[in-house]
């Protein structure tokens, strides 16, 4: 006779936890990981153009934006392709650059225009406002529309074998008893 496994006793209606879900989770975290490094880039860049020693872009809130941003892409794209996305990547690097970029580029522009609409049309010129409108709005909204797009344009390949965890069989068939006589 066989002993009852953690399948045997699921409550009904219940499903059970979808190994997938883990899968994205961490996914998620280094997503977001590497989008932390991004982000001290482009903050520390951008301020240091606007308002670091010599003040080089003081007067430019937008070049020194897309300045920064740049070279923010630049930390994300090997942080995303080598490590993030690792087991996603395609064989094509030439496109999955290309698909970075115009991403990218995309978010570029929610957070160039977070700015723009701030620093322009409302008036709000200040150091912290610039930075709420770049930095928190403009970079969450750019945050959000990066993972959806890199996850459907960019990052498109089928993970290697061991990189992901098989989906379980949601109704197992019970094993034949083999026991009886």
């Amino acid at each position: 006779m066989s002993t009852p496994g953690p399948a045997d006793f699921r409550l009904p209606g219940r499903r059970p936890a979808v190994p997938g879900a883990r899968a994205r989770i961490a996914e998620l975290a280094r997503f977001g990981s590497v989008g932390a490094v991004a982000y001290v880039v482009d903050l520390g860049l951008f301020n240091l153009l606007r308002f670091g020693p010599g003040e080089l872009l003081h007067a430019k809130p937008l070049t020194a934006k897309i300045l920064s941003v740049s070279v923010a892409t630049l930390v994300a794209w090997l942080g995303n392709r080598y490590w993030a996305f690792a087991g996603s990547r395609t064989s094509s690097r030439g496109r999955e650059l290309a698909g970075f970029v115009v991403v990218n580029v995309g978010g570029l522009v929610i957070g160039v225009g977070c700015l723009a609409f701030s620093h322009y049309l409302l008036g709000l010129t200040s150091p912290l406002a610039d930075n709420i409108s770049a930095n928190a709005v403009g970079l969450g909204l750019g945050t959000a529309f990066r993972y959806f797009f890199y996850r459907r344009l960019v990052f498109t390949g089928i993970p290697a074998a061991g990189d992901a965890e098989p989906e379980p069989d949601p109704d197992p068939e019970p094993e034949p008893d083999t026991a009886r006589v």
